[in-house]
């Protein structure tokens, strides 16, 4: 009898935790003598009332989830998550508010989303004139000689005139003062007379290898410059000090984490960024997950560093950032034919074949990640052809045995020969959902009928059995996941229509949608066993929203709203209250 009183008073011991009754973080202690209660299991944050989207398809839903110290340690039913909600745990009552897998933006620039907070922003603007209209107003708060500065203008969405602007728009305002504003694409800008004079460039000045400036009909420079033409105006700007270009990073942590995104992977991050990131590192400022690659001018100091990673996987530096052609807004993406609308096919050489092989040859035998910027068609074959030669040329010896992951950003335009050869190359196609919305504006006037066809081909990739990375390319768009999961499954404008050659059949379901925005993009930065899903072990990174992505109306998506992000089972991002 002695024994029995024993057992039963252990029991009683052993068996506390938590009803959580509604509210958010609250936590109480289960009455005292409950014998039903399940054993108090650790946990120190738990998720539950809600619909949970893990991105594993072994278990696509549950109903909550908890983690320690940073990783998940349950996933499953509301029922069986009780015996988490006990001790010290932070108990979430997210009533009925959705759940995903933290959400990857895979392609972004992280200094460029925080510094567009700081200089004029162009993006939204509905016509011409009142897009230069701004550019004056900005510009009568710019001392004289100073650079007037912004971004994100873009033609294609203005009702009046669809052009590129041109010094002549902007001359008579910024007589005194040089003006650089990259379009929205990043990739080509537009400079005022007093630019061009002050970098020496006249109607003698050649077209750089990869680059060009327009001109006026007797050769002058009109103002409207491309690709490595730009570079020549960015080496006389004054430079940016270590503490703004810090700012930057921190805005642009910030803002991502208010958007839900629980990882960004930076295209091209210099190593002065980098060393600033390391330090907002130590200084446990990061809001989000960042998995940078290194510009190619760098790749040198990349094989001598090395890959370079925190020990909590918060910042990760592995890859090579390449560029070969321009944009198919600017005409300045690469064709196999010409523009359906100009007498030329595109231009390529940002980096010439001869000058990247080598970079090539040391990434194989090093076992670094390549990511190519390429956007037309002729760009994408002559890239798979570069890369083809690269593997035949090294050894298999120095490179069979190591995980690669090569990857083409943007491969907006691809023929169906070359999709094929994505697989048979095992190359990674990383694309960016809006600028298959936004680009399809104008798409058809710069390709033509036929080679829509195979334009922004995602659900013909996916048929393949590649993954397909999802990113935005912030700045050059919003960089908003609800616009990016809208655009792949929906295929449409923002106002919900469609048009000509927009091939709905090219969309993707819901499904395949949240698989490009997290274990995919895991997988794309050799993560997969770390994060991008839901499943007891990996790190505790969740997206959280107050619609479901996967049920509701295809509008219904852009409206829905962030209520709060977790990174590492901490909480960078919480929507305040209506009260606050």
């Amino acid at each position: 009898m002695r024994l029995q009183h024993y057992l039963i008073s252990v029991c009683v011991l052993l068996m506390t935790g938590t009803n959580a009754l509604g509210g958010d973080s609250k936590t109480s202690a289960k009455p005292p003598g409950d014998l039903s209660a399940e054993r108090c299991l650790a946990a120190d944050l738990v998720l539950h009332n809600t619909t949970i989207y893990t991105a594993n398809d072994q278990q696509w839903t549950a109903q909550a989830v908890a983690s320690l110290g940073g990783k998940i340690v349950f996933v499953g039913s509301e029922q069986d998550a009780k015996a988490y909600m006990c001790g010290s745990a932070e108990i979430i009552d997210l009533a009925g508010k959705t759940v995903y897998a933290g959400l990857t933006d895979s392609h972004q620039h992280l200094e460029g989303v925080g510094r567009r907070t700081k200089t004029l922003s162009l993006f939204g603007i509905p016509t011409l004139k009142a897009t230069v209209n701004k550019i004056a107003s900005w510009s009568a708060t710019v001392p004289d000689g100073e650079w007037v500065l912004g971004r994100g203008w873009i033609e294609r969405e203005w009702t009046d005139e669809k052009r590129f602007l041109t010094r002549h728009d902007v001359d008579a305002f910024t007589q005194t003062k040089p003006l650089f504003m990259p379009r929205a694409d990043g990739v080509s800008a537009l400079v005022n007379s007093k630019a061009l004079e002050l970098a020496g460039i006249t109607k003698e000045t050649p077209d750089p290898e990869g680059g060009k400036f327009e001109r006026d009909p007797d050769g002058t420079p009109n103002g409207y410059v491309l690709a490595n033409a730009m570079n020549v105006f960015r080496a006389i700007i004054p430079q940016d000090t270590d503490e703004y270009l810090k700012d930057n990073l921190l805005r642009g942590l910030h803002a991502n984490a208010a958007m839900g995104w629980t990882q960004t992977q930076d295209a091209g991050m210099s190593y002065r960024l980098v060393d600033l990131m390391k330090e907002i590192h130590r200084e446990g400022k990061m809001s989000h997950r960042v998995y940078a690659s290194v510009p190619v001018l760098e790749a040198q100091e990349r094989f001598r560093r090395g890959r370079e990673q925190t020990s909590d996987s918060m910042f990760e530096v592995r890859g090579i950032k390449v560029f070969i052609d321009g944009t198919l807004g600017s005409r300045g993406a690469a064709l196999i034919e010409n523009y359906a609308d100009a007498p030329h096919n595109g231009f390529m050489n940002r980096i010439t074949q001869q000058a990247l092989m080598p970079v090539l040859y040391d990434a194989l035998r090093h076992g670094v990640q390549i990511q190519t910027h390429v956007i037309g068609d002729r760009a994408v074959r002559s890239l798979l052809d570069w890369y083809e030669d690269a593997y035949n040329a090294v050894p298999t010896a120095k490179w069979a045995s190591k995980d690669l992951r090569w990857r083409m950003e943007h491969a907006q335009v691809i023929t169906p020969e070359d999709q094929q050869r994505f697989v048979d190359l095992a190359v990674l196609p990383s694309m960016q959902p809006s600028h298959g919305i936004g680009d399809l504006n104008f798409a058809g006037d710069r390709l033509g009928p036929e080679r829509l066809v195979y334009a922004y081909p995602w659900q013909s990739l996916v048929d393949k059995g590649l993954m397909i990375l999802a990113g935005s390319d912030a700045p050059v768009e919003i960089g908003d996941p609800r616009i990016e999961f809208y655009a792949a499954v929906a295929r449409k404008r923002l106002d919900g229509t469609s048009g000509a050659g927009w091939h709905p059949e090219q969309a993707v379901s819901r499904k395949t949608a949240l698989k490009m925005m997290t274990i995919w993009p895991a997988y794309g930065a050799f993560q997969e066993s770390l994060r991008g899903s839901v499943e007891v072990g990996k790190y505790a990174d969740f997206s959280i929203f107050d619609k479901d992505w996967l049920s509701v109306p295809e509008q219904d998506i852009l409206t829905s709203q962030a209520i709060m992000t977790i990174v590492g089972g901490k909480i960078t991002y919480r929507k305040p209250a209506v009260s606050d």
